[in-house]
């Protein structure tokens, strides 16, 4: 099956990550949608995002998450 564009998908999940500063917010989505992971990370100031298109059987899924 070939792969579809980011910008085409079934469904769109938007997520919100809340919590204290340096509990891994950062790293919880860097390592979803990049797979990485960093122990020496810096504190994130302000508003930023990542996504990731999935394909779970014939269906797209497009994860939006800010932190």
């Amino acid at each position: 099956m070939a792969r579809r564009p980011d910008d085409e998908y079934d469904y769109l999940f938007k997520v919100v990550l809340i919590g204290d500063s340096g509990v891994g917010k950062s790293n919880l989505l860097s390592r979803f949608t990049r797979n990485e992971f960093s122990l020496e990370s810096k504190s994130t100031i302000g508003v930023e995002f990542a996504t990731r298109t999935l394909q779970i059987k014939c269906r797209y899924l497009n994860v939006i998450g800010w932190y």
